[in-house]
């Protein structure tokens, strides 16, 4: 299993859940580090695999940061999984909003629900 700077990845069943170190995602060095091991995640699962970005411990994120989520959303797509964004902020909840991200991402409560959200589309 492959060791992350920025992120803890966990297995649960075929989901990859995705927990940030980071509580502040804001410079953009760590915005490309950060991009560079999520985008290296994704190429590594399998085709089909779905994955659950946590954002728990998260309490800033950058607009930068916005355009690597959406980078690795359309890269999931195309391989034909699924992406679910859990646990955000409510003011982060309401740039989605503003920007119409709400209809691109999936977001759900919590870890549990992102989970069973993949269990249910089975």
């Amino acid at each position: 299993m492959s060791v992350y700077r920025h992120l803890e990845v966990r297995h649960v069943g075929t989901v990859r859940v995705v927990r940030f170190h980071d509580r502040e995602i804001r410079d953009d060095a760590v915005i490309e580090e950060i991009a560079k091991e999520l985008f290296g995640l994704i190429e590594s699962t399998e085709r089909g695999a779905n994955v659950v970005l946590n954002f728990q411990n998260v309490s800033f994120l950058s607009s930068a940061a916005l355009v690597k989520l959406i980078a690795a959303y359309k890269m999931i797509k195309s391989r034909g999984g699924g992406l679910k964004l859990c646990s955000i902020r409510p003011e982060f909840k309401e740039v989605f909003s503003i920007t119409h991200l709400d209809r691109l991402f999936e977001i759900l409560p919590d870890e549990p629900a992102a989970l069973e959200a993949f269990e249910a589309a089975v």
